[in-house]
C-alpha cells in the first residue's frame, strides 16, 4: 500500500519493521520519552504526564534491550522515518512486550495496531512462544481497556512500582502499582 495523506496531515498506510541496532538508541529514546512524559506526549492518549515526572528510559536501559541476547526492539518506520516502537524479550514460553511507543500526533490512527500485529506475529510464528505478556500502570484504565480489546486478559497479579528508583520515574501518586496482562498466541 503507498502512503497517502487525510485531510489531518496524518500519514496513512503500513510501516515498515525492522530490529533496532545500536545506531537507533538515540532515536528511540526521543520517541519513547515523546509518548509518555512531558507536555509533547500529551499530544497523544498514552501520556503518563499525569502520574509520573522524570524520564521514562535513558540511553543506557534502550542500548540494553537493542542488545538483549533474548530480544528485540521492533522498530516501525514510513519513509524511514521512527513512528513507533516496542521490545520483545522471550522468557521461556512466553516474551515480554514492553517500551510500546507511538509518535503521538499519530496515536489512534492504527500505527500501534499493526505495531502490536507484528509483535504478536514475530513471537508466536518465529519464537514458538505461547504467549505475549506485559505490565501496565493499574491507574492507565483506557491503555488496559485498549489492550484487553485485542486479546489480552487481566491476570489478577500485581506487582509493586519502584519507588524511590528514579530510571522509572518521579511519581506524582503514592498508589500506583503495575497490573500484569497476558495473551495467548497462535505459534506455527
Amino acid at each position: 500500500m503507498t502512503d497517502t495523506t487525510t485531510d489531518d496531515a496524518r500519514p496513512v498506510g503500513e510501516p515498515v519493521f525492522r530490529p533496532a541496532t545500536p545506531a537507533d538508541v538515540p532515536a528511540l529514546v526521543e520517541l519513547v520519552e515523546s509518548a509518555y512524559r512531558g507536555d509533547a506526549s500529551r499530544a497523544g492518549w498514552t501520556t503518563e504526564a499525569d502520574l509520573l515526572a522524570g524520564r521514562r528510559t535513558n540511553p543506557e536501559a534502550v542500548a540494553e534491550a537493542v542488545g538483549h541476547a533474548e530480544g528485540l526492539v521492533l522498530l516501525a518506520e514510513r519513509d524511514g522515518v521512527l513512528v513507533a516502537c516496542c521490545q520483545l524479550e522471550r522468557r521461556g514460553e512466553r516474551a515480554y512486550f514492553g517500551m510500546f511507543s507511538v509518535r503521538p500526533g499519530l496515536q489512534g490512527g492504527g500505527v500501534g495496531r499493526a505495531v502490536l500485529a507484528e509483535a504478536e506475529r514475530l513471537a508466536g510464528e518465529e519464537w514458538g512462544v505461547g504467549a505475549m505478556e506485559m505490565t501496565v500502570i493499574e491507574q492507565r484504565a483506557e491503555l488496559i481497556a485498549w489492550y484487553e480489546r485485542r486479546g489480552f486478559r487481566r491476570t489478577g497479579e500485581f506487582s509493586p512500582f519502584p519507588y524511590g528508583d528514579e530510571r522509572f520515574g518521579i511519581p506524582l501518586r503514592p498508589d500506583l502499582r503495575f497490573e500484569h496482562l497476558v495473551k495467548e498466541l497462535k505459534t506455527s
